[in-house]
């Protein structure tokens, strides 16, 4: 209910109740939520202050609208703990969603000086170039490109890219996959991204790099990620010392 003589604005407790709606499932992923009318008159309040609402929950990704149709529940996010190492791959696995592919490019490449710094390589040693669209269940999820160093897995295939490179990497190449160190930032997505990805030119999205090595410290991968921000979110639990 909507309480008129709370401090609390009114816009903001509408948009607590559409919140508490969704998570109890009152409203479905991809369902049409009433019009600005209809929420109106249910609350008795103004579509100006509904509007308000709904622009609200439309920037915090949790619905999004449709033009001449209306606006509908957003897909819920997909949650990583920052604690595990696992690929793209394997954390959709884990969630029971469909993981998939889409190959920009791959290539052979002599690795720049940046990248070689990363992999602490030589400049202009032999690198994959792996540009891909990540999706799971369909939807693209990330725009993701990999620098692997070739010494350590020569004779990739773009056929090998249909699976998990991390498990190629442990069950076919005997190699131990260990750690890796992982920089995230929000930023804006450029015309590139957001055409790639499905969403507007300006959308938030999250700019990760992170740097895998194996048990012996060898980097075994540099990867330039952007995820859509509406789709994913990082959770990380911390511990007082």
């Amino acid at each position: 209910m909507i309480d008129k003589n709370s401090p609390i604005p009114i816009y903001h407790q509408l948009e607590e109740q559409l919140k508490k709606q969704i998570r109890e499932g009152l409203l479905q992923e991809e369902e049409a939520i009433p019009s600005e009318r209809e929420y109106a008159e249910q609350f008795q309040i103004s579509r100006m202050t509904v509007r308000q609402a709904i622009s609200n929950l439309v920037r915090e990704g949790l619905l999004y609208r449709e033009k001449g149709r209306g606006t509908f529940v957003n897909k819920q996010k997909v949650e990583q703990e920052l604690q595990g190492l696992t690929s793209f791959t394997e954390d959709m696995q884990m969630r029971g969603m469909k993981p998939s592919s889409r190959t920009l490019s791959f290539q052979t490449l002599p690795a720049p000086g940046g990248i070689a710094s990363r992999l602490q390589i030589a400049e202009g040693s032999p690198v994959y170039e792996i540009s891909r669209i990540r999706l799971a269940d369909g939807l693209p999820m990330a725009l993701e490109t990999n620098y692997i160093p070739e010494a350590l897995m020569p004779g990739l295939t773009e056929e090998d890219l249909g699976h998990s490179l991390y498990e190629y990497a442990e069950n076919r190449l005997s190699l131990s996959i260990a750690e890796a160190e992982q920089e995230i930032e929000a930023a804006g997505a450029k015309n590139r991204e957001a055409g790639l990805l499905s969403i507007q030119e300006g959308s938030p999205i999250l700019l990760i790099l992170r740097t895998t090595r194996l048990s012996d410290g060898t980097p075994f991968e540099f990867v330039q990620s952007a995820y859509r921000a509406d789709r994913y979110k990082f959770i990380h639990t911390m511990r007082r010392v």
